[in-house]
C-alpha cells in the first residue's frame, strides 16, 4: 500500500514540475574563459562578491586570475575559504556573515560541490534572512529570487553548477539533507578545464564517477522527459569514453572539457529526473562517517543497480546500447548486467574499493531510516524499497 502512495506522489510530483520556472545557467565555456567572468559580473551590475571556497582551492592559486580581474574592473572581494567536505550549518552562516557584513550583491562559488553547496546555503540565507537554514530543507522552501549566483567547478562530477540542490551536513546530528527550490539553479556556471587539470587522480575518479551516478539514477527513474533523457545518455557515454583517460593523464584538457560538459548534462538530468537509492546512502555515509560523496556514490551505485533486479533492466539495457558496450544477440537482462560489470570495472581500474571502511552495525538502523526518509516517496526510483531491502544494501558494503 505504501508503494502504491509513493508512485502517485511521484507522479502527482512530476506533473506539477512541469509548472515550475525550470531555466538553465548562462554557460562559460573553454581553456581560459575564467578571465572572461570579472567582465560579465561588472556589466551585470555587481559590485561586491562574497568567494565561497575551500582552503585547498584558496591556497593552489587556482583563483589568481580571476581576483586579478575582479580588482581590475573594480569589483570588491571578500574571500570565505574554511568550507570543509560535506558542508555544515556553521559554514553557511560564517559565509553568510561575510556577505551581510560587507553589504555584498553577488555571491561566487569556486571549488567543488561543496563549496557549491555552501554558497547557494548563503544565498538561501540572503533571500529567506527570517528562515533557518534547517528550515528550507525539502522542496520549495526557498520560493524567492537568490543574489546572482556564479558557480566555477574545479571538478567534474557535482553537477551543483546546473542544480537545484544544496546538500547540508549538521555534525551534531549526523544528518545530511537537501534544500531543493529552483531559485537555487546558478546564473552563471563557468567551464574552464584548466581548473580541472591538477586534479588527483583518485579525485578525478570519484567525482567522475559522481556524474555517471547521476546520470544512471536520472535515466532509470520514471520521472524522466524527453530532456534528461538526452542529457543522462550523452552523459554516460561522456563519462565512459573520458573518464580513465583523465584519471590516467590529467593533463590532457581535451579529456577534462568532455568530463566537465559530462557532469554539467547530468546535472541538468537529475535536477529534473532525480536520483535514487544511491544518493540516499551515500547522504548517510557523508553525514555519519565524512565519506566523500563522489566515493559513496561510485561504491554503492553497482550494488544498488543489482537490487532493483528486473525492475531496472529495460532503462539499464536501453543505457548499454546508448553507450556501445552491448553485442545485437544480447538480451535485456544480459545489456542490464554488461553495464553494471562496465561500472565495477571502471572502479576497479581507478583504483575505487568495492567496499566501504568504518560502517559501524550499531549506526545501521539510524542510518536506514534516513536513506528511506530521503528516497520515500520523493526519489521515482524503478523498485520502492522497504527498510529492510536498505538494509541489505548497507551490509553489502561493509567491510
Amino acid at each position: 500500500m505504501y508503494r502504491l502512495y509513493c508512485r502517485i506522489f511521484q507522479n502527482a510530483l512530476k506533473l506539477s514540475s512541469y509548472l515550475l520556472p525550470w531555466r538553465k545557467p548562462d554557460l562559460v565555456s573553454g581553456k581560459n574563459c575564467l578571465k572572461k567572468l570579472p567582465g560579465i559580473i561588472k556589466e551585470m551590475g555587481v559590485n561586491k562578491v562574497v568567494i565561497v571556497t575551500g582552503p585547498n582551492v584558496s591556497s593552489s592559486g587556482l583563483m589568481d586570475p580571476l581576483l586579478l580581474g575582479l580588482k581590475e574592473e573594480a569589483v570588491e572581494f571578500f574571500i570565505y575559504n574554511k568550507t570543509v567536505s560535506n558542508p555544515t550549518i556553521d559554514n553557511i552562516e560564517e559565509a553568510y556573515s561575510i556577505y551581510k557584513d560587507n553589504n555584498c550583491d553577488g555571491i561566487i562559488a569556486f571549488g567543488g560541490g561543496s563549496p557549491m553547496d555552501c554558497a547557494k546555503g548563503v544565498g538561501c540565507r540572503v533571500a529567506r534572512p527570517q528562515k533557518a537554514i534547517s528550515q528550507m530543507k525539502g522542496l520549495l522552501k526557498v520560493r524567492k529570487k537568490l543574489p546572482p549566483l556564479i558557480a566555477i567547478p574545479t571538478t567534474a562530477g557535482t553537477g551543483s553548477e546546473t542544480t537545484i540542490a544544496a546538500v547540508i551536513s549538521n555534525p551534531a546530528t549526523h544528518e545530511k539533507y537537501a534544500i531543493n527550490d529552483t531559485a537555487l539553479i546558478p546564473r552563471i556556471a563557468v567551464l574552464d578545464p584548466i581548473l580541472t587539470a591538477g586534479l588527483p587522480p583518485h579525485i578525478t575518479a570519484e567525482t567522475g564517477m559522481d556524474a555517471l551516478t547521476h546520470a544512471v539514477e536520472a535515466y532509470i527513474g520514471r520521472s524522466n522527459t524527453k530532456e534528461t533523457k538526452m542529457m543522462a545518455v550523452k552523459a554516460s557515454k561522456l563519462v565512459l569514453d573520458n573518464i580513465y583517460n583523465a584519471y590516467s593523464d590529467g593533463s590532457d584538457l581535451l579529456v577534462r572539457e568532455n568530463m566537465q560538459r559530462a557532469s554539467f548534462y547530468a546535472g541538468v538530468a537529475f535536477t529534473r529526473a532525480y536520483v535514487g537509492y544511491a544518493h540516499a546512502i551515500a547522504h548517510t555515509l557523508g553525514g555519519f562517517y565524512q565519506v566523500p560523496h563522489g566515493l559513496a556514490n561510485a561504491v554503492i551505485l553497482p550494488y544498488v543497480l543489482e537490487a532493483y533486479g528486473k525492475a531496472a533492466h529495460d532503462r539499464l539495457a536501453e543505457l548499454a546500447d546508448a553507450v556501445e558496450i552491448t553485442n545485437s544477440t544480447d538480451n535485456k537482462q544480459q545489456k542490464a548486467y554488461k553495464f553494471i560489470e562496465t561500472i565495477k570495472r571502471l572502479n576497479r581500474d581507478m583504483g575505487i574499493p568495492a567496499k566501504i571502511k568504518g560502517i559501524r552495525s550499531e549506526d545501521i538502523p539510524l542510518m536506514v531510516e534516513r536513506a528511506y526518509k530521503e528516497g520515500n516517496p520523493l526519489y521515482p526510483v524503478p523498485k520502492v524499497m522497504n527498510r529492510k531491502e536498505l538494509e541489505c544494501i548497507y551490509r553489502l558494503i561493509m567491510m
